[in-house]
């Protein structure tokens, strides 16, 4: 199997720096730079919020399956839509959450760490084998699915894309 993980375009450019999980955010057009993927795709799956699929479409891919699974973590309702300065200002704020990737995420996340990764889990449990695929998701969720299939985990820039061969 190989994959191709290609995190969505850009929101508007207020929602940039901030923690927007499952707020169902539009690209912005006006900051959408056209990409050449490197090939056909048997198959083409993309998270259901708006921007992942907005993103297909503006690459010109209609048949594409949409699944929740693929969504990025759910932050804490406060935290939502907040960027770190903002969050940083708030009063149950402590710098002591980023001591590690553990507590912050217990700090910020409304989605157990253990939860996140188990629906992204099951997800790519139930892949095609033998197909070239692409999924167009979320950053975090980009980085789960590289440490589950034991490659570093890699920032993605918007509408940057990594191939993955799973063996």
């Amino acid at each position: 199997m190989v994959l191709t993980l290609l995190r969505h375009a850009p929101p508007p450019l207020a929602f940039h720096g901030r923690y927007i999980g499952h707020s169902d955010i539009p690209i912005d057009s006006e900051l959408f730079h056209p990409l050449t993927l490197p090939s056909a795709y048997d198959v083409i799956y993309s998270s259901d919020l708006i921007r992942c699929t907005q993103t297909l479409e503006q690459l010109g891919y209609r048949d594409y399956q949409t699944d929740e699974r693929l969504r990025e973590v759910r932050f804490k309702e406060a935290y939502e839509g907040k960027s770190f300065d903002e969050i940083e200002r708030m009063d149950v704020y402590n710098p002591r959450f980023l001591e590690s990737e553990e507590l912050w995420h217990s700090f910020i996340c409304d989605e157990k760490a253990e939860n996140f990764r188990s629906r992204i889990a099951s997800f790519l449990e139930e892949l095609p084998r033998e197909q070239n695929i692409l999924i167009c998701t979320h950053a975090g969720t980009i980085r789960e699915i590289l440490f589950l299939l034991e490659n570093r985990p890699k920032r993605l820039n918007y509408l940057e894309y990594t191939i993955v061969t799973v063996k």
